[in-house]
């Protein structure tokens, strides 16, 4: 029994506030850019294993290159259960075929 979870890690930048005189406005540049990846792991604590991948996107594509991995973890022989919560984003990721 595999148990699966992902998440999203990155940058999202908020607003800058700097220290100015009443009435002036001073320059306060930042860093518009964004960037994040999805971890997406598992593991099977009854086989002391796991699988784990970073992507780009969480989409049904990543989500299917994430079992594959977690295929190549279990024997030849045996079959695997995968429990998977039931978050909003979860299911945003891999309950649809189209890209995003």
């Amino acid at each position: 029994m595999w148990f699966q979870d992902e998440a999203r890690i990155g940058q999202k930048n908020s607003l800058t506030r700097v220290w100015g005189q009443t009435g002036s406005r001073p320059a306060a540049p930042k860093d518009l850019g964004f960037a994040s990846a999805y971890v997406f792991g598992a593991v099977c604590p009854l086989e002391g294993k796991a699988a784990a991948l970073i992507m780009p996107i969480c989409n049904t594509l990543a989500m299917n290159h994430h079992l594959c991995e977690i295929s190549s973890q279990v024997a030849a022989d045996a079959h695997a259960v995968v429990i998977l919560d039931r978050v909003i984003t979860s299911e945003k990721c891999w309950t649809t075929t189209a890209e995003r």
